[in-house]
């Protein structure tokens, strides 16, 4: 599956510096600017897409998000993209930060793993009866304490991934350039999926410690 890779689009390697993405930036927009290529769809688009890439790699915050949702180069590039399967890699992409996110957090926290997993047992045996780990009952714990877990920092950078991963849809045409709803639609969307990983980071923390009395 082809895939629009912004350093290709930009003709600089991935460990370019700044200067360098740059002095790229400059070179392709003078070559393609519209008013060289007076009427010319194609360098209408060609200048459309080098803004974008340089949208995300010219700040270094942003880039740095890239480098985590970037897609592998592994599937021939003369290939059309699925939409559809961009949209869903690119939604397990960012499941996997939250995942990861909440789970680092926690683990470094192994007296509020165990006070977590002493009240998620009572809740359990109250609500069956008997005491296994219930992932309903973690799921719903994890949903009324996540804002303690979540600093600014972490919602910053929630934001920073959000952001990329939307100007990377974009760029791969699985959102119309201009449509606002769709783009809103797809960003709650990646913001529910966030979350869900968010909230699986702190089950698979707490389940590593979870044993059955």
């Amino acid at each position: 599956m082809a895939r629009i890779d912004f350093y290709e689009t930009l003709g600089v390697r991935q460990d370019a510096t700044d200067e360098e993405i740059k002095k790229a930036y400059r070179k392709l927009v003078f070559e393609y600017h519209p008013d060289r290529h007076p009427d010319s769809k194609v360098a209408e688009e060609k200048i459309r897409e080098i803004n974008a890439a340089y949208e995300v790699l010219g700040d270094p915050e942003s880039r740095r998000s890239y480098e985590r949702l970037r897609f592998g180069d592994e599937t021939p590039r003369e290939e059309v993209p699925d939409p559809a399967v961009v949209l869903e890699e690119m939604e397990q992409k960012l499941y996997d930060e939250g995942r990861k996110e909440i789970f680092a957090v926690l683990i470094k926290d192994v007296p509020r793993i165990k006070a977590e997993l002493a009240l998620i047992r009572e809740r359990t045996v109250e609500k069956q009866g008997y005491d296994t780990f219930k992932e309903s009952v973690v799921l719903d714990r994890a949903a009324d304490i996540m804002h303690e877990l979540v600093t600014p920092e972490m919602e910053a950078r929630q934001k920073r991934l959000l952001d990329v991963a939307l100007a990377m849809m974009v760029s791969q045409r699985v959102i119309r350039k201009g449509d606002d709803e769709q783009f809103r639609d797809v960003r709650t969307r990646f913001a529910q999926t966030f979350r869900r990983g968010r909230a699986s980071g702190y089950r698979n923390a707490l389940e590593l410690f979870y044993a059955r009395k």
